[in-house]
């Protein structure tokens, strides 16, 4: 009997895969806080999963399941016309790495009960 990784993992495994594509985008912005003119950027993270799990209409079936990046608007905007503002990237990249710990949290307890199971 094969098991299925899918039915295993459950979303999970495509989660990690966007949480760790927004890290880089958030890890971006972070790192030109201080370029003159730079727009933050982000991806809206439950349609870009329900969208990489087929689950909803998004159009296109050319689309290569990369996230839709879109910019952030900032509450207090800069003389130079800079968008990212620290604190919140902050705050969102730290929300962000909670979040890939407890998918892969699930992830690592599934596959101890499947080596439990198998292991009898």
């Amino acid at each position: 009997m094969a098991i299925n990784f899918d039915n295993v993992l459950g979303l999970h495994d495509e989660a990690l895969r966007l949480r760790a594509d927004r890290m880089k985008i958030l890890a971006s912005n972070l790192a030109n806080v201080d370029t003159p003119g730079y727009q933050a950027r982000d991806i809206d993270f439950a349609s870009s999963l329900q969208r990489a799990l087929g689950e909803g209409d998004f159009g296109l079936a050319l689309d290569d399941g990369a996230p839709e990046l879109l910019y952030r608007v900032p509450n207090h905007p800069s003389q130079d016309g800079n968008t990212v503002e620290l604190a919140v990237e902050q705050a969102e990249f730290s929300q962000n790495a909670m979040d890939f710990q407890t998918s892969l949290t699930f992830i690592t307890m599934k596959l101890r009960g499947l080596a439990k199971v198998i292991e009898g």
